[in-house]
């Protein structure tokens, strides 16, 4: 039984690792910890966690976090190196933030305002890679480990067995991705009130300058073995859970409709949690709230000469927890979907 500390537990995505861990059957949860909230019931945060709901949010220090078996990390950017530092080697780490996902420092420092801290094991084991391979032959066994942001899984998962092919081109990729208003986190913000949001959609990080375009460049570059450039642009969605992502590339010449689909059909034949939809049928973001499963759909648009992929994701879910819950499987030997099977809310 694998003892778990989790950092941030009063935000969104901390609540989240707690739902999955409550039905996890190899794990206990142990150490709740918080920034302002410490002191307060868990309860009283996350009133749905029955379960945990009398526990006592402790102060978010290394002393607390020492002694468990693993530690998930929900802080804000910034605040997971100077907390993993002080955890001992042989403590499994997965941080859900994005201080460990760029390999580039000179990326992070592009679009981060705080110093690079250095980069560890991607945590995207469906992430198909040129030769056959997966992202999860680097996740078996791993200590420190980088959960993907949310928007880098919906748009990977979208485009990256098409790179894996070598049938896409990799300088003229367009993403359009629609995230519900909890991937903002749990902080008020006027523009996030419910009389802001409901009925309205809007644009934000328009132009190249949101935070998760490095990221997904750099994935779909693994997958491809070369670089590829994006065009990001992130949209609010009246909804609290959910991403629906758009995503367009050019392919090479002479890729045909059957080429296309036998690239994505083979890149996720054998996956547990990504599902290549039937042709004629979409993903939607309904499908797969509160589950850890993506739905992806791709065609051939032979006039433009491009593929529309789409995929869709549940943020806090495959896009952030459930995502910390399967590479601390993977890194601790357990069956990959232990505690993760489960399917999503409908309607």
């Amino acid at each position: 039984m694998l003892n778990v500390a989790v950092a941030g537990a009063s935000g969104y995505a901390g609540g989240e690792v707690l739902r999955w861990f409550e039905r996890h059957p190899d794990a206990r949860v142990g150490a709740v910890t918080a920034g302002g909230n410490a002191g307060s019931r868990l309860g009283a945060v996350h009133p749905h966690l029955f379960s945990l709901a009398d526990r006592v949010l402790e102060e978010t220090t290394v002393d607390t976090l020492r002694g468990h078996d693993a530690v998930v990390l929900a802080l804000p950017h910034g605040h997971s190196a100077a907390v993993a530092e002080g955890l001992g080697d042989d403590v499994v780490v997965i941080d859900c933030g994005a201080d460990f996902r760029l390999r580039d420092g000179s990326a992070w420092s592009t679009f981060y305002d705080t110093p690079y801290a250095g980069s560890w094991a991607y945590g995207l084991p469906e992430l198909p890679l040129r030769g056959g391979v997966s992202g999860r032959d680097t996740l078996v066994g791993e200590k420190r480990i980088a959960v993907p942001g949310c928007y880098p899984t919906a748009s990977t998962l979208a485009l990256a067995p098409g790179f894996a092919a070598g049938v896409l081109e990799g300088d003229d990729v367009v993403i359009v991705a629609a995230s519900g208003t909890s991937g903002a986190g749990k902080a008020l913000k006027p523009n996030l009130l419910g009389a802001e949001v409901m009925g309205s959609m809007s644009p934000y990080g328009v132009g190249g300058v949101h935070r998760h375009t490095p990221e997904i460049e750099q994935n779909l570059a693994a997958a491809a073995g070369s670089p590829v450039t994006v065009s990001f642009t992130p949209t609010l969605a009246p909804m609290p859970r959910g991403i629906l992502a758009t995503c367009t590339a050019r392919v090479r010449p002479g890729t045909t409709a059957d080429t296309v689909r036998e690239a994505w059909r083979t890149a996720y034949a054998d996956e547990p949690f990504v599902h290549l939809l039937e042709p004629g049928s979409w993903p939607t973001t309904a499908h797969v709230i509160g589950s850890n499963h993506v739905e992806v759909q791709v065609v051939l648009d032979g006039r433009a000469g491009r593929v529309v992929a789409v995929a869709a994701v549940d943020n806090l879910a495959k896009g952030t927890a459930g995502a910390a819950v399967q590479c601390l499987n993977l890194a601790v030997g357990l069956p990959e979907s232990t505690g993760l099977l489960g399917s999503g809310v409908a309607p």
